[in-house]
């Protein structure tokens, strides 16, 4: 994982908390054991970065949902 790559991560981690009002920690970690971190939000960082907090959000949370990682 390169720099920009971990400072995304954090960002989209923190976007999350406040779109879902969960502590950074536990978001973390939730997409940690769903994969989503590995699998979707590293590997597509090129075309994510290019979009604003609020449609990250929203889009993770629809990814998070698919996965059953939230209701």
């Amino acid at each position: 994982m390169t720099f920009d790559q971990l400072d995304f991560t954090t960002y989209c981690i923190g976007a999350l908390s406040e779109k879902l009002n969960i502590a950074q920690p536990v978001i973390f970690r939730m997409l940690r054991d769903s994969d989503i971190l590995s699998s979707y939000i590293v590997p597509s960082y090129d075309v994510l970065h290019t979009y604003g907090a609020d449609y990250i959000a929203d889009d993770l949370v629809s990814l998070m949902r698919e996965r059953g990682v939230i209701k």
